[in-house]
């Protein structure tokens, strides 16, 4: 398998793909080892995390290099990730093991029965990972997993090979044992030969076409599936805000990572009494946002990640040209090899245009006008995704009752593109199933047992 640079074309790496007996062969292994790694005090596995963090730390710089080389990734957005994953392991460190403990739910007060809930570890998971943020959306799941006594069969993207590589070699230079975090490496020929496995769970970031393929396989072997897929996440902002700074701070939302986040603002709509001066706002900052060489400190916009990509995007800006709307911006790309798509605005779009309905999954944006709160919440849901929605407003009970509308997993005011461990992170309809983070995301990773004990 080839591991390429999107920024430039060039071949980075041949790396080994695992054919259907190489994943047969450390499914086995991975089994067999579960049960002695469950059975460590859970002491023993919060130290190795913590070990995997110190080595994250110390091996940063070269772990953000080798991301922006394979992915596209601005460095210091590189960077970024990275120390947010310390902080999430953070989290985890600090939560599984009270998280994790047996419960005493009720005992009768003549000390003849009892009822406990025990958290044990699912046993062998399937991680299929994902290669836009694949430190974050990693650890999201084999932390807590690992953590809670499960054997992980892991598989990063093919577009994040490398980075999913140091991942590993970190958890086994840190006492994780070799047959419990195990690298499945290939395209999607090895991601199916993973599923075939009669793993006891199956964890998948990716797009909704995939998981639905997943959910149906999943479903028939009664097994537990999770799956985070893709978003058309919207905002509205409203007529009271301060114009510029909400026009950033949306900016941001929508541009950063390239556009290429799970959360990224996909869809934005204005009320009408200020979108000509948002507009205005929105794209003078999109204006000033440096697109170029990854590694260049100060870029902005980096190199898309998959050259499919590439015409996805543009079929989308045509079909919105094509349907009326009005292309306030777009930069220029540079002329050279590699993935490259320039930051584009459109305006007077509408909800028959795929940019307003598709996932795009790159630095375009559309912007629409709205009369009122009704109309604008009405838009928000009229969508088959729903990840994360936002307003931007200064009254925070408007907020609320907006919020409360509207049919997603995550919800903002004032900020968006955000992501807490502290929070459950989820979807609804056609956004997924199941949730990572929080301590609803460490027992995740574990099947609930009622224990009825009589004296």
């Amino acid at each position: 398998m080839k591991v390429m640079n999107p920024a430039t074309g060039a071949l980075i790496r041949d790396v080994p793909a695992d054919g259907a007996k190489a994943v047969r062969a450390k499914y086995e292994k991975a089994r067999a080892a579960q049960p002695q790694w469950a059975r460590l005090p859970i002491r023993k596995r919060l130290e190795a995390i913590r070990h995997f963090r110190e080595q994250v730390v110390v091996r940063m710089e070269d772990l953000a290099r080798t991301l922006t080389a394979e992915v596209g990734k601005p460095i210091r957005q590189s960077r970024n990730e990275l120390n947010g994953l310390t902080a999430r392991i953070d989290f985890f460190l600090a939560q599984s093991a009270g998280v994790l403990r047996d419960e005493t739910v009720f005992k009768a007060p003549d000390q003849t029965l009892e009822e406990r809930i025990s958290h044990d570890p699912l046993g062998v998971i399937a991680n299929i990972s994902a290669w836009n943020y694949p430190y974050f959306v990693g650890g999201n799941v084999f932390v807590p997993a690992l953590l809670a006594g499960n054997a992980v069969l892991y598989k990063p993207s093919e577009y994040a090979t490398l980075s999913g590589l140091h991942m590993v070699e970190m958890l086994h230079a840190a006492g994780v044992p070799e047959d419990i975090v195990v690298p499945v490496v290939g395209d999607g020929k090895t991601g199916a030969a993973l599923l075939r496995q009669p793993v006891d769970g199956v964890f998948f970031t990716g797009s909704y076409g995939t998981g639905a393929r997943i959910a149906a396989s999943a479903g028939r072997r009664m097994i537990k599936v999770q799956l985070e897929l893709g978003g058309k996440d919207p905002i509205y902002v409203c007529d009271d805000v301060d114009v510029k700074a909400a026009a950033a701070a949306v900016a941001d939302g929508a541009f950063y990572n390239t556009g290429q986040s799970c959360c990224a603002v996909e869809r934005i709509y204005v009320h009408e009494a200020i979108h000509e001066s948002f507009v205005e706002a929105f794209v003078a900052e999109v204006k000033s946002y440096r697109l170029g060489d990854p590694l260049d400190e100060s870029t902005y916009i980096g190199a898309i990640t998959r050259k499919a990509q590439l015409g996805v995007l543009k079929r989308q800006v045509a079909d919105a040209v094509k349907k009326g709307a009005h292309l306030a911006f777009c930069g220029d790309a540079p002329k050279r090899k590699g993935n490259w798509f320039a930051p584009t605005v459109l305006t007077d779009v509408d909800h028959s245009m795929l940019v307003m309905k598709d996932e795009s999954f790159g630095p375009i944006i559309g912007i629409q006008a709205v009369a009122d709160d009704d109309a604008a919440v009405d838009q928000m849901n009229d969508t088959e995704y729903g990840l994360t929605a936002g307003v931007y407003t200064r009254d925070e009970k408007r907020a609320k009752r907006i919020l409360a509308r509207i049919a997603s997993g995550t919800v903002y005011w004032n900020c968006c593109d955000r992501v807490s461990p502290r929070l459950p992170w989820s979807g609804v309809k056609h956004s997924g199933i199941g949730l990572t983070l929080s301590t609803y995301g460490i027992q995740a990773f574990t099947r609930p047992k009622a224990w009825h004990l009589k004296a």
